[in-house]
This record gives structure tokens, sequence and C-alpha cells, in this order.
């Protein structure tokens, strides 16, 4: 399935911070940790499998992509993180976290629907930053706009620095390990 934003695997990133990777109580960070929080959802994700790829398809975007933002959102629907379908103190709605400060809510937490609605985000995120930054290659933009995904477009001001301000100041650089991982594991 081709992705029109860019090829993920070709996205260069350095993986989870240590906050991030002490939510599974891993000793390690960077590419190692983000593998192993996408190993640890994996079982989860499974469940969503065919929807994560059906949106895929039909919004032309990388379902490993879909599937680690999911993973970093909401770590696959764990009910650790997720109540009821919300998270982020009742502002983040199901596997995806649309905001509902920000977007008026699709269908149920885990359906296709919503899913749906969340990619549609990411590829719009995408879109303002493919405007933003023209320059960029395909996959630095890829990548601007999964950061932007977490803290928006305005967040991103240069490409080395994209993920401060995100949440645990990594979003994108895990969330690309993530896809990468989830790629070569059946998404």
């Amino acid at each position: 399935m081709a992705c029109i934003y860019g090829d993920v695997t070709k996205i260069v990133a350095s993986g989870a911070s240590q906050k991030t990777a002490k939510q599974d109580s891993l000793s390690v960070q960077g590419v190692e940790a983000s593998e192993k929080l996408a190993q640890n959802d994996l079982s989860r994700m499974n469940e969503y499998k065919d929807v994560i790829i059906k949106v895929g398809q039909a919004q032309q975007m990388d379902p490993a992509v879909i599937a680690a933002i999911i993973s970093r959102e909401s770590r696959a629907g764990s009910p650790g993180v997720l109540k009821n379908g919300w998270g982020d103190h009742g502002n983040g709605f199901g596997l995806m976290q649309v905001d509902k400060q920000y977007h008026e809510l699709q269908g149920e937490w885990n359906s296709e629907q919503h899913i749906s609605q969340g990619t549609a985000i990411l590829t719009g995120f995408v879109k303002q930053i493919q405007k933003k930054f023209p320059a960029w290659s395909k996959e630095q933009q890829f990548k601007g706009g999964i950061s932007a995904y977490n803290a928006g477009v305005r967040n991103v001001q240069t490409y080395e620095r994209m993920d401060i301000g995100t949440t645990g100041d990594d979003y994108a650089n895990d969330v690309a390990v993530r896809a990468q991982w989830f790629k070569k594991n059946g998404f």
C-alpha cells in the first residue's frame, strides 16, 4: 500500500525518552524502548488490525503509522490508560485520543469511524507541515506532521527541535520508531 506522505522506514528517529519508557518500567530509552513499547501493545493492537489497514488504504496513510499513534496515545486501548474510552483528563477520546476541545467526536472510542477521524486529522497536519516547510524532504514533512498531531503545527519550528513541547519531548521520534516496528510486524 502506497503512503503518499512518505516512507516511514526512511524517517530518522531517536525513539522514546526516558520519561516515555517509564510507562512500562523500562530501563532503556531510545529506539530499543520504542520497539519494546510497541511490542507490549501488539496483542491489543491486533484486535484493530483489519480496521487500521482498511482506514490506511482509504486515506493513503501507512497503517503502521496509525498503529504507532494508537500505541502512543492509548497503548492500543489499554484499560490502564483509557476509562470508558477517555484519557487525558477527560479531553482525549478513543484509541487515537482525539481532543474534544478541537474536534467534534465521531464514532465509538474504538470504531472504524473514530480511527478514520484520527487518521484524517493526522493527514491534515502532514499537509499543513508540507506547506509550512516546502524545502523539507517528504519524510521530514511526514515526521513533522506526526509531531503536530500531538502539539500542533505552531509547535513545529525546526526539524531538529520539532519534538520540544510535545508530550515527553519525544512524540514524533517515538511514534516513527514504533511505526517502523509495527511495519516489520504485520502492519
